[in-house]
This record gives structure tokens, C-alpha cells and sequence, in this order.
């Protein structure tokens, strides 16, 4: 099975909930390049890859 037919994506409202932190605050880590850049899906689509997040959270407890 290809790998990338079974990603799962989040939005940035599922970041928000993740963080607890506004739908904005993932759009602007993305900006700066202090988080995982999102994906667009389609016009009015634009998702982050799940697998990126992890790795991203496993990356900052590492750091710790």
C-alpha cells in the first residue's frame, strides 16, 4: 500500500485543540519555520501531515 494513501492530516483547528492555542498560532510557527509547513490539499484545503507533527513534538522532547 503506498504510504502516502494512508497519511492522516490535521487542520489547524485540530492544532489548536492539540496545543491549546489559537487557529492561528500554527500558521504563524509555519511562517517563522518553527513548525512543520502545511500541505494544500485543494482550493480551499490546506492540512498538515500528522506524521510531520509527531516527529516535530518527538524532535522538541528530544530537545528537552
Amino acid at each position: 500500500m503506498n504510504r502516502d494513501l494512508a497519511e492522516k492530516y490535521v487542520s489547524d483547528l485540530d492544532l489548536a485543540l492539540r496545543y491549546q492555542v489559537s487557529r492561528v498560532t500554527p500558521w504563524r510557527w509555519a511562517k517563522k519555520g518553527t513548525f512543520p509547513s502545511p500541505i494544500k490539499l485543494g482550493p480551499n484545503c490546506t492540512r498538515w501531515k500528522l506524521s510531520e507533527i509527531e516527529a516535530w513534538e518527538a524532535s522538541k522532547e528530544a530537545a528537552a
